[in-house]
């Protein structure tokens, strides 16, 4: 569905195919891990409720959970509603999601996604959480008990939010969407006081935020992205992605839904690119409209997948003219764009005008949702939103391969499909289920990502080896439901998002909660405690940063604990090296006087490692020990 990632508005339009053109396909068979009825996974027929459904967790334990506050939920929306109605670009031959709902099951069903919780932003002690009728700012000092400290009731649909210094980002998107945050909604066809597209607030005082600009777009802005570069300090840029209908060029002047050889201004076939000047920031405004899906040799600008299936026992995937999601990782110089139909590489050396440099395909994604890199920018994950978010895609009867994240690695500037990732427990049919966002957990010398999959809960994974993702710990809830009703009730977390120690959770339905890490023969307290270490000013996890560990005793604990873990220390040589770290540390105490002593039992753990020189052991045994000195 940041903008994270964000549920797919169900006003999304299938456009009209474009020209078929060459492309790479991410993978042909299926590598998932299998699911079957028969597992013996604890998340599998959990009791369903809403405050009281049934949990099942594993190395994660959840240590708070906070409820929506007043004008963030509809008191008056039911439990138990049918089945909600598909996105237009989804599978229709899915006998068990009708295409022509009762009238009345839309309607319930859109007053639940009016109010639905959204994506989540960090700064400080502070998270923001966006929601389809506005955003919430709470106190997180103590993630255990986490405080609601302001509420900005501003519906639009999306809600997602981001955060840099002074201002606070939101995308707008639906055409309830008001100049003045009304919520009334608009009733004309064509009216200046519509918004859709980019708000800006300002947070100086984050208990009072005060909206000082609102860029229209024509399509609206169902998610967004933030790039800031050191290269220039004065400006701040925002990739907006729309993926709703585009307005009529009488309420937005410029905007067109035709097709480029109609008129090759078209509002298709682009993201927006917003300036905000940061001493001026109400003079924000779009600066560039760049076609990143034109074909190289012919510049026709519907350069990439034109819709449709891809042959026998494909999925139907949506049209490429438009992104979904893009995140970006500028030490690196790259983003990976989520577009509909396609997978995209982009360099991003010059914000204002992005350069695509590799597109994939697959038969198996309905909906190139969202990408999350890993640290160095080597990796990419991509998400595939099969069913919109809306829809139940983690039964036994779902392909292991649909509905799922894709893993490549980079190399020379171009991706290379490694394997696919499915949430391994299957689900029932009254839960929304599919892969959604995450973010990084700065463990050392590990890539593992922490994500989201609606009702399916959450999942972490380690991806170091791209080719062989494994899952290392979970925590899910039983349906939002009652044993009696047979429809989903949309709920589910839309995002999970690691941050200074803790796992944040977007509850789409319940509130938001915070999951802490336990220790595991997957990942070791001393992984934990290196990871916390990290703490970030800031965080929006379409705008991801390298992260960064200081030498400590922690890392250099972690990787002890790797190398045990992968069988390269172990016996006697373990317990020196052990001991020499032991020693070090209480030595450090002494401070610069205890320095050469310090270094000394460092280095003969170094030595009696028996790790080469270039291992993260020695490499972080290395550093600890030069900072030491």
């Amino acid at each position: 569905m940041k903008r994270a990632c964000s549920t797919v508005t169900m006003a999304m339009l299938l456009l009209a195919a474009a020209p078929v053109v060459a492309r790479q396909r991410a993978g042909a068979e299926g590598t998932a891990t299998p699911r079957t009825g028969a597992s013996p996974d604890p998340r599998v027929g959990l009791k369903p409720g809403v405050r009281d459904a049934g949990k099942a967790a594993r190395n994660l334990e959840l240590v708070a959970s906070m409820p929506k506050p007043p004008g963030f939920f509809d008191p008056k929306a039911p439990l138990g509603q049918p089945t909600p109605p598909e996105r237009p670009d989804d599978d229709k031959e899915d006998k068990a999601q009708p295409s022509t709902p009762d009238p009345v099951v839309v309607a319930a069903f859109r007053s639940q996604l009016s109010f639905a919780n959204s994506d989540l932003a960090f700064q400080g002690e502070h998270l923001f959480l966006g929601n389809f009728n506005g955003f919430n700012t709470y106190d997180i000092e103590d993630p255990k008990k986490a405080r609601l400290i302001a509420s900005v009731v501003c519906p639009g649909g999306q809600g997602d939010v981001s955060v840099h210094g002074n201002l606070l980002v939101m995308s707008v998107e639906e055409t309830r969407g008001r100049v003045d945050c009304g919520t009334q909604g608009v009733e004309a066809t064509v009216s200046a006081e519509r918004f859709r597209g980019v708000r800006i607030f300002d947070i100086s005082d984050v208990r009072k935020p005060r909206q000082v600009a609102a860029v229209q777009t024509c399509r609206g802005s169902h998610t967004h992205t933030l790039v800031s570069l050191p290269s220039d300090k004065e400006n701040l840029y925002v990739y907006g992605s729309g993926t709703s209908a585009v307005r009529s060029g009488e309420e937005l002047a410029g905007c067109s839904n035709k097709e480029p050889k109609e008129d090759p201004n078209t509002s298709l076939y682009s993201i927006d690119v917003i300036q905000i000047p940061l001493a001026a920031p109400e003079k924000a405004r779009i600066v560039n409209r760049p076609r990143i899906f034109a074909d190289a040799a012919t510049g026709n600008i519907a350069g990439l997948w034109p819709g449709g299936t891809q042959g026998p026992g494909s999925q139907k995937a949506s049209e490429t003219n438009r992104c979904h999601d893009i995140t970006v990782l500028p030490e690196a110089g790259l983003a990976a764009g989520a577009c509909s139909g396609n997978g995209i590489l982009l360099n991003i050396s010059d914000p204002v005008h992005p350069v695509r440099l590799d597109a994939v395909a697959d038969k198996n994604f309905a909906f190139w949702h969202s990408a999350t890199f890993n640290n160095d920018g080597t990796k990419v994950i991509f998400t595939d939103e099969w069913g919109g978010g809306t829809g139940a895609r983690c039964r036994v009867t779902d392909r292991p391969e649909w509905g799922a994240n894709a893993l490549f690695d980079i190399v020379d500037g171009k991706m290379v499909f490694r394997s696919y990732y499915k949430l391994p427990a299957v689900q029932t049919a009254q839960e929304n289920c599919v892969a959604h966002n995450g973010s990084l957990v700065p463990v050392p010398g590990r890539d593992i990502m922490v994500q989201a999959w609606y009702q399916g809960g959450v999942s972490v994974i380690d991806f170091t080896d791209t080719a062989h993702p494994k899952e290392i710990a979970y925590l899910d809830r039983g349906p939002i439901n009652t044993p009696s009703t047979t429809g989903i009730n949309l709920g589910g977390y839309w995002s999970t998002y690691w941050y200074n120690g803790n796992v944040l959770g977007s509850e789409i339905a319940r509130g938001f909660d915070s999951l802490a890490f336990t220790p595991s023969q997957f990942l070791s307290a001393n992984e934990i405690a290196a990871a916390g270490e990290v703490q970030l000013a800031e965080f929006n996890a379409q705008a991801q940063t390298k992260l960064v560990h200081d030498p400590s005793f922690a890392v250099v604990r972690s990787f002890v604990d790797q190398a045990e873990r992968d069988g390269t220390l172990k016996g006697n040589a373990l317990k020196q090296v052990r001991k020499s770290i032991d020693q070090a540390e209480k030595l450090s105490a002494g401070g610069s006087a205890s320095a050469n002593a310090v270094s000394t039992h460092l280095g003969n753990a170094a030595r009696t490692s028996g790790q080469p020189a270039d291992s993260n052991l020695v490499q972080a045994l290395d550093a600890l020990a030069a900072a030491g000195s």
